[in-house]
């Protein structure tokens, strides 16, 4: 099968941003007093937006009170402004691939569950104004991945059909969202989860490194 476009995830797929998410999230932690977390159990508290990191990280009386939840999600949001890019990073190879995709005129776009003002900042910064025809993060009253309906929608921007994405991302969330729209799920190990829960939730190929997507994937933009 020949794909004519990419979607790919940020965090723990482009971007390597646990310790700053981690450092966020303990800072507003410490300042209601609330114990923190060690930055390696942050791979499992990301992936389902930032309303859900807030709630796994409180305390269990305080994540269920939505009012609390609010307003520590908005604490961490400021906080997170702060942070977005002191130890945050493309992984190794990143650039490379993405540079040799835009040569080869492949549509690309970023749809994370990441709150959408840090994802357009974040993508901004690192990645230019012009590597992405679409970066669409999460936003209040559109559903989040694994809901399949705003990666369909980037997928329509493109101009390519669900068969024709490949879409990459590091967690279940990223695969079951690529199952169910239909796009090829591609896992990549140098994220935030294992190889075992990306073949668990469908991934239909797997990369090492992300000079593989080119050896392991047919794209070619040339009928879009």
């Amino acid at each position: 099968m020949q794909y004519k476009s990419v979607i790919f995830d940020l965090d723990g797929t482009l971007i390597d941003s646990l310790e700053d998410l981690a450092d966020s999230v303990n800072l507003m932690l410490e300042s209601y007093g609330f114990p923190t977390h060690e930055v390696e159990k942050y791979r499992y508290f990301v992936g389902n937006g930032s309303m859900k990191l807030i709630e796994r990280t409180l305390p269990k009386e305080q994540a269920a009170s939505a009012e609390f939840v609010e307003e520590a999600l908005a604490k961490y949001k400021a906080i997170y402004k702060e942070h977005l890019l002191r130890k945050t990073h493309p992984y190794q190879g990143v650039q490379e691939i993405l540079a040799e995709l835009k040569k080869r005129h492949i549509p690309l776009a970023v749809c994370t569950n990441k709150h959408n003002d840090a994802a357009l900042t974040i993508v901004k910064m690192l990645f230019g104004q012009n590597t992405f025809d679409e970066v669409i993060g999460g936003r209040i009253g559109h559903p989040k991945k694994p809901d399949p309906s705003v990666p369909l929608e980037i997928a329509a921007t493109l101009g390519a059909k669900p068969e024709e994405v490949a879409y990459l991302g590091d967690t279940s969330v990223d695969m079951e969202t690529a199952v169910r729209a239909r796009f090829l799920p591609i896992g990549v190990l140098w994220g935030f989860r294992p190889e075992k829960e990306l073949i668990e939730s469908g991934a239909k190929v797997l990369l090492k490194k992300p000079s593989e997507l080119l050896e392991k994937v047919d794209i070619d933009a040339c009928s879009v």
